[in-house]
């Protein structure tokens, strides 16, 4: 259960983790005894792109990461944007790419972040010049590009797959 909200956003009075019989059984949720106000911690919307380019697959660095690991464009979905949208504009801040393809890869559960990851191949065309959040990319051929064993490493595998590659994951070591 997300501890983020500590107060009511409608009356500013704490809030409890309450128990309580919803459809479903029994949940957890933060709730405001004073008001009612309920903190429902629904999963987050994630898009994410294996992008082609140049008959290959570009991976990204985040600037934020200390490892050295490379990974699909992801991004938020905004409100009053369709993920279709969604996910050609993040490609477009993330690399200056245009997609002209987006096919759906499938969804994929994330919970660990408590995200719902929506994903897509995506076809795209232009010059690369990254944001500020990314570091570097890669492109990779089809057969070498290597998945990871979490949300969009299942989504590059699953479009492998489709491709008629079978792919090859690599092991997190976890110190």
């Amino acid at each position: 259960m997300s501890q983020e909200y500590r107060f009511c956003p409608n009356c500013a009075q704490p809030l409890e983790l309450i128990s309580s019989l919803e459809d479903g059984g029994e949940k957890q949720r933060l709730r405001c005894v004073a008001c009612g106000w309920t903190h429902w911690n629904n999963p987050t919307p994630v898009l994410a792109a294996v992008i082609q380019y140049r008959d290959q697959i570009l991976l990204a660095r985040n600037a934020a990461w200390t490892h050295k690991m490379y990974a699909l464009i992801t991004g938020f979905m905004e409100a009053g944007e369709s993920p279709q949208e969604g996910i050609a504009r993040e490609i477009k801040e993330e690399t200056n790419l245009d997609a002209s393809e987006l096919n759906l890869i499938g969804v994929y559960d994330f919970q660990r972040m408590n995200q719902v990851i929506i994903a897509y191949h995506a076809v795209a065309d232009g010059e690369v010049r990254l944001s500020p959040e990314l570091v570097d990319y890669q492109l990779y051929d089809y057969d070498k590009v290597k998945c990871w064993p979490a949300g969009t490493g299942y989504a590059l595998a699953d479009w492998l797959r489709g491709r008629g590659i079978e792919p090859e994951f690599i092991e997190f070591r976890r110190p």
